[in-house]
C-alpha cells in the first residue's frame, strides 16, 4: 500500500534535480513572497507549515479529501538574479500527490502561482492578506 507513496524527501528531490515545479516571479519583497506562500498553503487547506527560512523554502501537506489521499508540497523563494527574473522575486512550487495512483492533488502548481499572482494584486492594492481565501481568480 506505501509503495508509491510521495514524500516530503519526494518533494525536496524534484526541485533540486530542476526537473519538476512551476516557476514565476514576482514583484515583491521576499518577505511578502513569503509571506503570501504561507497564506496561499492555508487558502487552500494545508496542514502545519515546516519553515526552513534560512535555505529559502517551506513543506506543508494536505491529508484525506472528497478525491484525494493527500498531497506534499513545497514552495521554494528566492532573490534570483538570472537575466529571466528582471529583478523580482523567483517562486518555484512543487506538489506531489502522496499515493502516485491517485488523479488529482489537493493543490496543483498552476493554482498555487494563480493565487500567489492573487494575493499579489492584495497587497499591492495595500489591503492585508485575508485569512480565509478570497473567491478563485480567473
Amino acid at each position: 500500500m506505501m509503495t508509491g507513496c510521495a514524500s516530503v524527501n519526494d518533494v525536496i528531490a524534484a526541485k533540486e534535480s530542476n526537473r519538476e515545479g512551476t516557476t514565476a516571479f514576482y514583484d515583491v519583497t521576499q518577505d511578502q513572497a513569503w509571506d503570501i506562500a504561507k497564506a496561499v498553503f492555508r487558502w487552500e487547506g494545508s496542514d502545519a507549515i515546516e519553515e526552513h527560512r534560512s535555505e529559502g523554502y517551506m513543506i506543508t501537506s494536505t491529508g484525506i479529501g472528497f478525491l484525494t489521499v493527500g498531497t506534499v508540497m513545497g514552495a521554494w523563494i528566492s532573490t534570483d538574479t538570472g537575466a529571466n527574473s528582471g529583478g523580482k522575486i523567483k517562486v518555484t512550487v512543487v506538489t506531489k500527490r502522496r499515493v502516485q495512483t491517485n488523479l488529482v492533488t489537493s493543490l496543483t502548481e498552476s493554482t498555487f502561482q494563480k493565487r500567489f499572482a492573487q494575493a499579489v494584486a492584495i497587497v499591492k492594492s495595500g489591503q492585508p492578506l485575508p485569512t480565509v481565501a478570497p473567491s478563485a481568480p480567473n
